[in-house]
């Protein structure tokens, strides 16, 4: 880029009261763009113009919303390549991944949304036994969702595509306007949605987007009297924090938060299965990924072919330049978040655990590498099986029956999305079913996208993902009627 980014509020480029950052490639630490540094103020402005825009826009047609949507999907869809060069480069994927995993499904998510459900329902009507009507009195009712109003977005670095694309395309469908804070690492990518948006015809103020490194960027787009639900994925920390605000402020709220996700693999599973879904903990944004099964139990019959198995296919992939198209494993985000991933394989060793594979740097000249590592001889209550290490590390734990692999994944803070692997599908489902997480997948660790995406215990609060999405994104309101 030849100058820096400019903000987008209220339908205009705006110059960043903060001046600029820089914007640094993981791969080869050179810099990538120039973001801007709001200010506080600016912040509030693009929340108060979203207010302003949110009476117009909810009035408008459905079908008109979701044919933004289209346009924005299409358009999305035509830039693929350049807008997955940029995501690349922010963030480190391979290059398979900026196109599929991230700009891909982006303009998939716009696509979802720009088809019209229905948002209202009817209620069975009732027979009062008592009351004002009298007490043969028949009562009508509907169910009708309505727009929350302006919906604050603070989004991801792993994702700067589908992250924000799921709660940006969803919240304008109901009838919502947006704030954007995109995170500070990578938020190019989120301004290039905004340009795509613009030119798709979305209104002035219905989009906004807000970026910078300073915390008080993102206190402000929370606590503005003007937002009144908050959609965050991130940090459990960072989560609880922006909680405690919309619970002062009573503003609504959908949290999708950390995951230390449970892989509980029986003596009967295919192991080669396992170790296939398993290791994307260490190629799938190089372990960047709530959704990783990063917490291997796996029951003694099987146990040591795991392990094997898991060096073996540790080994066999390449780390290095995301941009080569043989590269599996690219580098984590920033240098800083490197040392952090490190001083947790530190940290493993320290316990008790045997580093099997990995646990050193990868000999390459720049980037931020960490090589796939595998933890073997873990016990639950080590940090390394308890905390969301968020890069490609994977522990490893030995269970004897069923009923202990059970508790052993339920033994944790949180509880995202685990895992199931065994031959006998009745046992698997047995199993899932007894798991505390929003989600389970048994013999994979693929998604429906139309299921409901959410956390139990510290993983998060609410659920979104296809049509769940739009009852995050809305209020029920109750019409009632005589019979």
């Amino acid at each position: 880029m030849s100058e820096g980014q400019r903000l987008f509020i209220d339908g205009a480029w705006r110059e960043p009261d903060g001046g600029h950052y820089e914007v640094v490639d993981p791969a080869t630490e050179g810099t990538v763009g120039w973001a801007p540094e709001a200010s506080p103020d600016q912040a509030r402005e693009a929340c108060a113009a979203a207010r302003e825009a949110f009476g117009p826009w909810s009035r408008t047609p459905a079908e008109e919303r979701a044919a933004i949507l289209g346009r924005a999907a299409d358009i999305v869809r035509a830039r693929l390549l350049p807008y997955a060069e940029l995501a690349r480069a922010e963030t480190g994927a391979t290059t398979g991944t900026a196109r599929g995993m991230q700009v891909g499904v982006g303009a998939a998510r716009f696509r979802r949304y720009a088809r019209v459900e229905p948002a209202e329902w009817p209620v069975p009507p009732q027979i009062n036994e008592a009351g004002p009507m009298g007490r043969a009195g028949v009562m009508g009712a509907l169910a009708v969702r309505q727009p929350v109003g302006v919906v604050t977005c603070v989004t991801s670095y792993n994702n700067p595509w589908a992250n924000p694309a799921g709660k940006i395309a969803p919240a304008l469908a109901m009838g919502n306007t947006v704030v954007v804070k995109p995170a500070p690492q990578d938020p190019l990518s989120v301004y290039r949605m905004a340009e795509a948006l613009e030119e798709a015809g979305v209104p002035r103020g219905v989009v906004n987007v807000v970026s910078g490194r300073a915390v008080g960027i993102g206190e402000t787009a929370v606590s503005s009297p003007d937002v009144d639900m908050v959609s965050f994925t991130g940090s459990t920390a960072v989560g609880q924090r922006i909680a405690e605000v919309c619970g002062r402020q009573m503003k609504r709220q959908l949290m999708e938060l950390g995951g230390k996700g449970a892989a509980v693999v029986l003596d009967d599973a295919d192991v080669a299965s396992a170790v296939a879904g398993i290791g994307t903990t260490f190629s799938f944004y190089s372990g960047q990924i709530c959704t990783a099964p990063t917490r291997v139990l796996a029951q003694r019959g099987v146990y040591d072919r795991l392990v094997e198995q898991l060096v073996s296919y540790a080994g066999r992939l390449k780390v290095g330049d995301p941009r080569e198209a043989d590269t599996v494993v690219g580098p984590v985000i920033s240098a800083a978040h490197r040392d952090r991933v490190e001083s947790y394989v530190e940290l493993g060793r320290k316990e008790g655990a045997v580093v099997v594979t990995g646990g050193e740097r990868p000999p390459l000249e720049r980037g931020f590498y960490v090589a796939p590592t595998l933890l073997a001889d873990c016990a639950n209550g080590m940090r390394v099986a308890r905390e969301e290490i968020f890069g490609p590390v994977v522990v490893v734990i030995p269970f004897d029956e069923e009923e202990e692999g059970v508790a052993l994944a339920n033994d944790s803070d949180y509880g995202l999305i685990d895992y199931v692997w065994s031959a006998d599908v009745a046992k698997a489902f047995r199993v899932a079913r007894r798991l505390r997480a929003g989600g389970v997948g048994i013999n994979t660790v693929g998604r429906n996208m139309e299921a409901p995406f959410g956390g139990f215990k510290r993983s998060g609060v609410g659920r979104d993902v296809g049509s769940y999405a739009l009852h995050a994104y809305s209020e029920v309101q109750a019409i009632v009627w005589p019979g």
